[in-house]
């Protein structure tokens, strides 16, 4: 530049209407953003809330606990305990690789699996392990993982494994009764889930509570009838028939007499409800109540009270039994010993098949088939168990003469060992047929007469016979008391034919003065050279009663009784079939 140039000036002037307009937006702008602001916080406040709520606040579920189940002693068999739920929302999931692999350690899985569960999915919510403990749940949310939350719950316990688990049941995740008692009293055992509202952070930390919603109600707890020492001895002695005798499976029912409680209900094959990674349906199977058989010769005591009450036999009476056969059309009924005639007593005593059916052929169908309806047979045993069986009982006005025979010694019918224990109550209580009960009876024990007590009397009589050397089930006696019952050998059905498969069961109760104890055992399919009810049943109802009438405190009524040696010809000759 030259000096002594003029020097100049840049000037910038905005011409006066633009800086007017400019500043009516500014203002029309601010004006508009205040009454936008106003109309917000005043007129749609509603509107923002929902917003807020959806990113920062929450209601959240508060678990009941659930009830207790006891035995009648008060002993636990099924109990809550606080556990954890680990869930992510997809989308947040943000993990380093370290962090990865210490979540998959603590929630037991492989890496690979945990990104499964994490990407493989459909939603953004997904449960990673349920019933955690807290204090791995405190661990996994201390590793910082965002998108990573866990749920407090409750998980349930059964002290008792084993020994309980076809009569207590479980409960599924999300603590609901899937079996057993726990589905069978689940309005009463669940209560109710209360509800909360809260804020959370980001992190989903809860930072403050704000209502309360809904308070949760614990569920009740629920009182069995069933004796824990009892139901022991019920399972141990079960499972060591089920071995010693080779067999498929089996069951034990023990009912207190007097009151109907059910003091034990043991099934084998078992499970372990606190471990069903690997169950199968034969092992949930509650046989005592959900599976029938042909309950063969325990059939006969209902056929002869029948009989009893119709005034066609006394217990003196001689029924020709024609060698041990009988020839009905095509058909041929045999007993396993010859004979020409038994006494009505002696029919029961040597379960004489030909003497049963010629009793029932002397008799009216609709007479047989109002005693068994009677005492239950062919009806749910409404005890409330999920999958009790009815069994089945034809219409008599279907039965044809040899339906009606074999009907006589347990042919043709289906019942449940539930069942068949219910029904025998009608000998051990004069004639009434007590209502069974899975709950603890704190009043009278309700009842319904069946058969007249003398009948009663006279068929208790009849099955003191059985255990005696000479009957069919000598290794059924206890020592010091009296004992009343009955043998079973039934062919088992298959594909609606008979099969060289058997049923083994016996029935019985003691003291037979005064029954107290009632116990029925069934084994299905032994095997290893021995099948018959007196030989496979009969021993495990023998230290079954003897173990529950002494821990019970029932005195003897028979100090001489039970003094036996089993005569060689019960030890593998055949029996009622």
């Amino acid at each position: 530049m030259n000096v002594g140039a003029k020097s100049t000036r840049l000037h910038l002037k905005l011409e006066g209407w633009r800086s007017r307009t400019l500043l009516l937006l500014l203002i029309g702008a601010f004006v508009g953003l205040g009454m936008r602001a106003v109309y917000l916080q005043s007129f749609n406040s509603g509107f923002l809330q929902q917003k807020g709520d959806e990113r920062y606040s929450r209601v959240i579920e508060m678990p009941a606990s659930r009830g207790i189940i006891r035995d009648r002693n008060g002993q636990p068999l099924a109990i809550s305990t606080p556990s954890e739920s680990i869930w992510a929302s997809r989308e947040d999931v943000e993990m380093k690789p370290e962090q990865t692999r210490a979540l998959a350690s603590l929630l037991s899985l492989d890496p690979a699996e945990l990104n499964q569960r994490l990407n493989g999915g459909r939603g953004n919510f997904v449960y990673l392990k349920r019933q955690v403990t807290p204090e791995t749940a405190q661990e996994i949310m201390g590793l910082k993982i965002s998108g990573l939350y866990d749920q407090a719950g409750y998980h349930r316990a059964y002290p008792k494994g084993e020994e309980t688990a076809h009569l207590v049941g479980f409960t599924d995740a999300d603590d609901h009764g899937q079996e057993g008692v726990e589905l069978a009293f689940q309005s009463l055992l669940g209560g109710a889930a209360g509800a909360k509202r809260v804020i959370k952070d980001r992190a989903g930390h809860i930072i403050e509570d704000v209502e309360s919603i809904r308070v949760a109600r614990p569920g009740q707890d629920v009182t069995l009838s069933v004796d824990g020492r009892i139901q022991h001895l019920a399972y141990r002695e079960l499972r060591n028939a089920i071995a010693l005798n080779h067999a498929k499976a089996g069951a034990v029912v023990i009912l207190d007499t007097q009151t109907g409680e059910i003091l034990a209900l043991a099934n084998y094959p078992d499970f372990d409800p606190n471990n069903r990674e690997h169950l199968t349906g034969t092992q949930l199977r509650n046989r005592a109540i959900t599976d029938t058989f042909e309950p063969g010769s325990t059939l006969k005591p209902f056929t002869i009270a029948t009989a009893l009450e119709t005034g066609k036999v006394t217990p003196n009476t001689v029924i020709p039994t024609t060698g041990g056969q009988m020839t009905i059309g095509p058909a041929v009924i045999k007993d396993t010993h010859a004979s020409n005639g038994l006494t009505v007593s002696q029919v029961i005593q040597h379960s004489s098949n030909v003497g049963a059916a010629r009793i029932a052929l002397s008799l009216p169908p609709e007479s047989m088939w109002n005693t068994f309806t009677d005492v239950g047979f062919g009806q749910l045993p409404k005890l409330g168990f999920p999958g009790e069986a009815g069994g089945r009982v034809r219409p008599f006005k279907t039965w044809r003469p040899i339906e009606q025979a074999t009907m006589a010694y347990g042919n043709g019918i289906s019942v449940s060992l539930i069942q068949l224990a219910r029904a025998y109550t009608i000998f051990a209580n004069g004639g009434s047929l007590r209502t069974l009960s899975l709950t603890k009876v704190t009043g009278p024990a309700q009842s319904r007469t069946v058969i007249s007590a003398q009948t009663a009397h006279q068929v208790s009589d009849m099955l003191e016979l059985v255990v005696k050397p000479e009957g069919t089930a000598p290794a059924a006696q206890v020592r010091g008391y009296r004992v009343a019952g009955k043998t079973g050998t039934a062919h088992k059905v298959v594909a609606g034919r008979y099969a060289n498969l058997y049923v083994a069961s016996f029935v019985g109760f003691a003291p037979a003065s005064n029954p107290r104890v009632l116990i029925a055992v069934m084994i299905d399919e032994p095997s290893g050279g021995r099948y018959y009810g007196g030989l496979v049943a009969a021993p495990v109802f023998s230290l079954l009663m003897g173990n529950v009438l002494q821990m019970l405190s029932i005195p003897p009524d028979d100090p001489n009784s039970g003094d036996f040696q089993i005569p060689a010809s019960k030890t593998g000759a055949a029996e009622d079939t």
